[in-house]
């Protein structure tokens, strides 16, 4: 036997294999792009991952601080992505045995009795219902927000409904359901239209305190009930994809959908946080803190938001997902690739890597992605201080800039904690921010503690979640643990020259909160 014949032989051996085995679908719909994933059902290991469209998705903004999407767009990316990672791993509809669905949070998607969408999808940075959130607030009273809804109303989606019932009237008035992306896409591909306790409470429709909708928010509103999906576990047979489903996505008809969650809470999940203590981080264009708590009481109602993790049970697991964004994160790194005579990343990287720490005082004040909800919803802008420009150069704004944005985690984290965060497991995707070492070190330093760093992706996590039906929590963590682990920053020894930078960085803060 030849060479080409041995290879022949194993290449026609491996797919006879790769056709006997199962698959998890996973789909992340986010507002750039569609993720889709396939895992295997035995081990969790990924067989890989495709994103729709190449560009990204087209955001309609009418006004000033608007922001809306055709949700049908998501379904077509959804369908693409679907025949392209079948093609691309020669995998049949047969072979794939259920799916997940992680989404775009806060999204809001109005349909008639037909199902067919009433107008675009108002979306989770549209910031319309602002001043209705803040003035229910009050009206309503604060303490009772913070103890029965865990959050203010703020510009969540029940707000965005109200906007629509005061501004489209002839809309509002043909609502048969509301949905969030997810509820909608699971709609699309089983006709079937629910949704899920953590969905609800994203979207501030779930009332802590008595383990139900919150009638309250609804009647002061003006929101008829009825409007309210059906609700399914988080985790179990929510729908099956029926014939229309399959003749569009190439799913088989009789595929369960087995789980859905917003996209914060699917990236805990995705990196095996579920119990108190544990934190997820991601440090993208903006940087979140999401924390794991079972005790419902709230202080930072205002600046932290609070929704039913993807394991909280009614009536019997407690589990809050605590939020906390960060705005002007990774877009401010990006700013000075694009403003400085720099080719890269990494030579920014090195260049910050020779600078000591503090930068020489140069002080930068990374929000200048909109108003920060964790600064009371104050818009400050990016600010670039101490630069004496005799002996400052470029090196020491990207370790100002890689500075100040851990500076603004660790302040995050100092507001968390004020809240009874008290982390003992934190775990970061191993991308954007949380690939620089600096950046890195800087937040393990200040909090004291271990950030460990994970090779996986939201669409990843959903397929994997989907096998979380049976209720194998344990295998589900050691399959990520087994698979996914990259490498662990730890906290340096010396935390002192970090701790003075950060109270240098923290004082300018200050001075400019002051000002506003």
């Amino acid at each position: 036997m030849t060479v080409q014949d041995i290879n022949f032989h194993k290449k026609n051996e491996i797919s006879k294999l790769k056709n006997k085995m199962n698959y998890y679908l996973g789909l992340d719909i986010g507002s750039s792009s569609i993720k889709v994933a396939l895992v295997e059902t035995k081990t969790g290991k990924s067989l890989g991952v495709v994103q729709e469209p190449k560009e990204e998705m087209s955001m309609f903004a009418q006004k000033n601080g608007w922001a809306e999407q055709e949700s049908n767009d998501w379904w077509l990316h959804i369908c693409n992505a679907i025949t392209k990672l079948k093609k691309e791993y020669n995998i049949s509809k047969s072979q794939i045995k259920g799916i997940g669905i992680s989404y775009q949070m806060h999204g809001l998607v109005l349909v008639d009795k037909q199902g067919n969408p009433l107008r675009k999808s108002i979306i989770w940075c549209d910031s319309r219902a602002v001043s209705i959130g803040n003035n229910a607030f009050k009206q309503i009273g604060e303490e009772k927000c913070a103890n029965q809804l865990l959050n203010s109303p703020a510009n969540f989606t029940a707000s965005k409904i109200k906007w629509v019932k005061d501004n489209e009237p002839a809309i509002y008035k043909q609502i048969y359901k509301f949905m969030l992306p997810g509820d909608y896409i699971a709609y699309k591909f089983s006709n079937t239209i629910n949704t899920t306790i953590s969905g609800l409470s994203e979207g501030i429709f779930w009332d802590f305190k008595k383990d139900t909708i919150a009638d309250f928010l609804l009647e002061y509103y003006g929101i008829d009930k009825s409007l309210v999906p059906d609700i399914v576990e988080t985790f179990g047979i929510q729908s099956v994809v029926d014939k229309k489903g399959e003749a569009e996505s190439g799913i088989a008809a009789g595929t369960p959908i087995y789980y859905r969650a917003g996209d914060q809470p699917n990236n805990a999940l995705s990196l095996n946080v579920f119990n108190p203590r544990e934190v997820a981080v991601t440090g993208g264009t903006s940087g979140v803190v999401y924390a794991v708590t079972d005790n419902l009481s709230v202080k930072e109602s205002a600046k932290v938001n609070n929704f039913a993790h993807v394991n909280y049970k009614k009536g019997i697991s407690t589990k809050i997902g605590k939020l906390l964004c960060v705005n002007g994160a990774g877009i401010q790194y990006r700013w000075l690739l694009n403003n400085l005579d720099v080719s890269s990343y990494e030579e920014m990287n090195n260049l910050a890597a020779n600078i000591p720490i503090g930068s020489d005082g140069v002080c930068i004040i990374p929000f200048g992605n909109g108003a920060e909800r964790m600064l009371n919803n104050k818009e400050i802008g990016t600010r670039i201080v101490n630069i004496n420009l005799n002996n400052h150069h470029k090196g020491h704004l990207c370790r100002a800039a890689l500075e100040g944005i851990a500076f603004s985690f660790y302040y995050g984290m100092e507001i968390l904690k004020s809240d009874g965060i008290n982390p003992k497991v934190i775990r970061a995707g191993n991308d954007n921010l949380f690939r620089s070492e600096i950046f890195s070190n800087t937040v393990a330093t200040l909090i004291q503690q271990e950030i460990e760093i994970y090779n996986t992706t939201g669409a990843i996590g959903a397929a994997r979640a989907a096998n979380l039906h049976t209720g194998d929590f344990t295998s589900f963590g050691k399959t990520i643990m087994d698979n996914d682990h990259v490498m662990t920053f730890m906290p340096s020894k010396d935390k002192q020259p970090y701790l003075k930078a950060y109270k240098d960085w923290k004082k300018e803060l200050e001075i400019i909160l002051n000002t506003k």
